[in-house]
């Protein structure tokens, strides 16, 4: 008898190698996301996480090795295809339109996604900060308040998978703890979250399994829980 197959992820990373000219700046990495699941990457700087999700959102000149989305391989796909298909990315620095508006921002999002998610209504919600300031411009905002517009238009465009890339760098801790409560209820719609952090207790404690880089490398990997604090950071750090 036969037994039924597992469930693919969502996601899948296979055998992935990320190239700057003649530098490799990701080494053979395989990772994999299932819907509705947090997933963290943790690594100093420099270990090539934020390549990795350059490399799965089509922002890289060359890879090799296999990217898969819902069953299909999107290795060479545009990256406004790549969003339309339910992958976005909240940038590291955010990277906002200084001179247009709170509002004009956010609504980006939904111009180049799938528009059948979350709501601006709903955005503003999550964020009534943002709401009270949707007619200044972006440049306007503190620090935390762009990052909040940042991930709420990545929001309207509707993800199925959420890469994250360093959303707490330079942040308050208060801030910083007000953005990772929301966490768990945009996985409970059913959306993947990729936590790329460098605060490795921040983001283990939000994921429900984790991949470590060192130097381009998957060094460790598993649950959070498997592993005392001691080990990881000699994963962590190399040594």
């Amino acid at each position: 008898m036969k037994l039924p197959s597992a469930v693919a992820p969502l996601l899948s990373v296979e055998g992935l190698s990320v190239y700057y000219d003649q530098f490799r700046a990701v080494h053979d990495v395989t990772i994999s996301v299932d819907a509705g699941e947090i997933v963290s990457i943790i690594g100093a700087n420099g270990a090539g996480k934020s390549s990795l999700l350059k490399a799965i959102i089509g922002q890289v000149d060359r890879c090799d090795g296999k990217i898969m989305f819902g069953g299909t391989k999107i290795n060479d796909k545009a990256t406004s295809a790549i969003i339309r298909d339910g992958i976005v990315l909240v940038p590291e620095g955010r990277r906002l339109f200084p001179s247009l508006t709170v509002e004009e921002n956010l609504l980006l999002g939904w111009k180049v996604g799938r528009r059948n998610g979350y709501t601006l209504d709903e955005v503003y919600e999550l964020f009534p900060l943002v709401k009270g300031k949707r007619r200044q411009q972006a440049r306007q905002l503190s620090g935390g308040q762009q990052q909040m517009v940042a991930l709420g238009r990545a929001l309207l465009a509707d993800p199925r998978i959420l890469l994250c890339d360093e959303i707490s760098l330079g942040l308050a801790p208060t801030v910083i703890s007000d953005l990772y409560a929301l966490l768990p209820a945009i996985r409970d719609r059913g959306i993947g979250i990729v936590l790329v952090e460098q605060d490795i207790s921040r983001s283990l404690a939000a994921a429900a399994r984790f991949y470590c880089l060192l130097e381009g490398r998957v060094s460790l990997s598993g649950s959070p829980g498997e592993f005392d604090r001691e080990t990881i950071t000699r994963y962590y750090f190399g040594s």
